[in-house]
């Protein structure tokens, strides 16, 4: 057992690492657990917008995630009936908004390799993987959770404890916290080939394609370098059976029906997920704190997922910093709760809803309308530069520091 002089983290993934990192850094004693024996390398996200990559630039990670990306200025939006782009809009109109006016288009497991490369040369983090927690024990003080490690059961204990731990989170369910909200009827079908959209189909990185029916997003990403790979996104039937949705004849079918080829894709990845819309009741409980998707989950449209959870980890290991080194009181840590709950309910929730349903628009006069609203705003710099400062999250992340 472990005196309480660390913080604990449950999940080694993006957000528990840009966690624990951030604290390492600073001089504090991390301890990170991940069920995992490994890394896990399996495509996720990848977007990684203005506001994140300025948390990443201070950080001190913001180059190698450029250099393993793809840097995407500019975003389309398409309607399918037709096959006509209806706007695009350039990041360049951010420039006096951001030092990074585009978006990086790096997988989620790049940027957790990085961390552990980093965190490797500090004496004060320890990442444990194949340690799974398996129950947490709160005091006034301090927090302890049993973890099931290869050698056995052991207990730790530390000042406090970090669910990092996703969507199904065992530190959210153990605190009795609860996550509100719904779960959409149709999931998510993603699939990855490396046909070339940008040269045979003239698609940039960052595609929503509309379409009442059965809409599609299409990016670039960089997987193991050039020529790269595109990820395909579209809604799924609830009532088709998985092995049918994953099967060889329906993903070639799918493809085909949005991008005819004449020739079967050559598809390396596929999955599909079951799509939420929640937040936690609380972000804090004692010594116990959630960030990510163990608090806040999403649909995908518009990349908010990953970077709500960095934009988490950064503003939470801020304040346990202060509060570490004596800088602040434990109150500080109500003020993370605050402001990246509301900041999750107001703002992600709100906008990656209205993501979809401009995607899935119905009837005429609907699709018509939103598809003007894009073309005017797109035409007009003030209104684009607005709707930008929304998508790139930077409105929303610097409106809760104020």
């Amino acid at each position: 057992m472990t005196e309480p002089g660390e913080i604990l983290i449950a999940g080694g993934g993006p957000v528990g690492l840009v966690t624990g990192y951030a604290l390492a850094k600073e001089g504090i004693p991390v301890i990170v657990f991940d069920d995992n024996s490994e890394l896990q390398e399996d495509p996720r996200a990848a977007t990684t917008h203005p506001a994140t990559l300025e948390l990443l630039g201070q950080l001190g990670v913001i180059d190698q995630v450029i250099e393993q990306g793809l840097v995407s200025p500019i975003f389309r939006f398409w309607d399918r009936p037709t096959g006509e782009m209806v706007a695009e809009f350039d990041h360049a109109l951010l420039k006096n908004d951001t030092p990074y006016p585009f978006v990086v288009q790096c997988e989620q497991f790049k940027l957790t390799h990085i961390l552990l490369d980093l965190m490797a040369g500090l004496d004060n983090c320890d990442v444990k993987f194949s340690h799974r927690v398996s129950g947490l024990s709160v005091g006034a003080d301090r927090v302890s959770v049993d973890v099931e490690t290869p050698g056995g059961p052991e207990q730790f204990t530390g000042r406090y404890l970090i669910g990092c731990d996703g969507g199904r989170s065992l530190v959210r369910k153990e605190m009795d916290i609860d996550f509100e909200g719904f779960t959409w009827a149709e999931r998510f079908l993603v699939l990855t080939t490396p046909f070339d959209f940008e040269a045979e189909r003239g698609m940039c990185y960052r595609n929503y394609i509309a379409d009442p029916e059965e809409w599609c997003n299409c990016f670039k990403v960089a997987g193991d370098g050039p020529p790269g790979l595109w990820r395909t996104v579209y809604p799924a039937d609830p009532d088709v059976p998985e092995e049918s949705l994953m099967s060889d004849e329906f993903v070639q079918n799918k493809l085909q029906n949005f991008f005819p080829l004449g020739q079967d894709y050559d598809i390396v990845h596929r999955n599909l997920y079951t799509v939420h819309q929640r937040v936690a009741a609380t972000f804090r409980k004692g010594p116990v704190l959630l960030a990510g998707d163990a608090c806040h989950v999403n649909n995908s449209i518009g990349g908010m997922g990953l970077n709500g959870g960095i934009q988490d980890a950064m503003n939470l290991a801020e304040k346990l910093v202060a509060v570490w080194k004596g800088d602040a009181g434990e109150d500080l840590l109500d003020r993370y709760d605050a402001q990246r709950r509301s900041y999750a309910k107001d703002y992600v929730q709100q906008q990656s809803i209205q993501n979809k349903k401009r995607l899935e628009a119905s009837g005429a006069q609907a699709r018509k309308r939103s598809q003007d609203e894009l073309r005017a705003t797109a035409a007009d710099p003030e209104k684009a530069r607005a709707f930008m400062l929304q998508t790139s999250m930077i409105e929303a992340m610097r409106a809760i520091e104020d």
